[in-house]
């Protein structure tokens, strides 16, 4: 739902020129990914709705370390859609998850953030392939954060660090285009 609503909005409203269907797959993957997910139930209030609704006994660490994930976050936001959707209907909900997504969908658009994807095109027009491998990685499971190189060929390009793995192989494909 929340995928087929943001495309169904971007789509007749991106210039076939500018934007092909590759790009309009970028800048939707952009728009809902789980970090656009986690910021709109953050915007929402979602947090503190979980927060609330916690059993007394779960309450505390537990919960905390549950509303500060990102996969949590985007799962329950998706969940809140799909709800909606069934109690609601399409049209009604499409409007607002679009309403909702708005600053995500704008920003995927002003700056397309899929570093990887470019790195892996730049790459491929001279036959090599990157591959990312995780260098370090510290912090308890809901603070965790990573460090990954991204390599090709053995040889190092660059590095990235992020608090998921997505986020710094993002970060070392982006340190690396800026260094080709």
């Amino acid at each position: 739902m929340l995928s087929l609503a943001v495309t169904t909005h971007l789509f007749p409203r991106l210039d076939a020129d500018e934007y092909g269907a590759g790009q309009l797959t970028k800048v939707r993957a952009q728009a809902v990914s789980g970090r656009a997910c986690r910021r709109v139930g953050e915007r929402l209030g979602l947090p503190e709705a979980l927060r609330a609704a916690a059993p007394p006994d779960v309450a505390g660490p537990i919960t905390e370390q549950l509303v500060q994930t990102e996969r949590v976050l985007a799962s329950v936001i998706e969940a809140v859609i799909g709800a909606c959707y069934l109690t609601y209907g399409y049209e009604t909900v499409a409007t607002a998850v679009v309403d909702a997504f708005a600053p995500e969908i704008q920003s995927a658009l002003d700056r397309p953030a899929d570093h990887k994807s470019a790195l892996q095109e730049r790459l491929a027009r001279r036959g090599a392939v990157v591959v990312y491998t995780v260098t370090a990685e510290e912090g308890p499971p809901h603070e965790r954060w990573f460090e990954v190189a991204a390599v090709v060929a053995g040889e190092e390009l660059a590095r990235g660090s992020g608090r998921s793995k997505k986020d710094a192989e993002q970060a070392a494909a982006e340190s690396a285009l800026e260094g080709l």
